[in-house]
């Protein structure tokens, strides 16, 4: 019974710091989408942050089915700091689009790297599955973001 219990504290753990990772990245995109002066650009940060949403949404609901729900308010939030660090590279007026794209491109580094961190955590089948389908997508996006930095150059 022990053993059970300890599997969905790591479980929750893996999870909610991926869920944490989300929360940052979905704010930062909007804050950068909103500042970026390329409309193309903007609409896809924008639209990405609404996946990230829908990511923490499937994740959320895959914790309750599995009964590790109740774990979140005892989890630390590792990107808060992230987040103010974020918003101070991005107050400065006169910020072009390379900045704004490369500030980005780190957020999308955080999300990366909690996901391959939960990915190698002891996690049951379905976390696993659902993480790797999500961590493809945060690497396309990541891909994209820095080519789009890289032409902003």
């Amino acid at each position: 019974m022990a053993s059970a219990v300890c599997e969905k504290e790591q479980t929750g753990f893996a999870i909610y710091s991926v869920i944490q990772s989300l929360i940052d990245s979905q704010e930062t995109l909007v804050e950068i989408g909103e500042k970026l002066e390329n409309q193309d650009l903007k609409r896809f940060l924008l639209a990405e942050s609404l996946k990230r949403a829908e990511f923490r949404g499937e994740l959320e609901s895959l914790l309750n089915q599995e009964g590790v729900g109740s774990l979140r308010e005892s989890q630390p939030r590792p990107g808060t700091v992230q987040r103010a660090l974020a918003g101070l590279r991005l107050r400065p007026y006169g910020v072009d689009d390379h900045r704004l794209l490369a500030t980005a491109e780190q957020g999308e580094d955080a999300a990366r790297e909690a996901y391959d961190s939960a990915i190698h955590a002891f996690l049951p089948h379905s976390f696993r599955e659902l993480l790797r389908s999500q961590a493809s997508h945060i690497q396309e996006t990541h891909k994209f973001v820095k080519a789009a930095r890289k032409r902003a150059a």
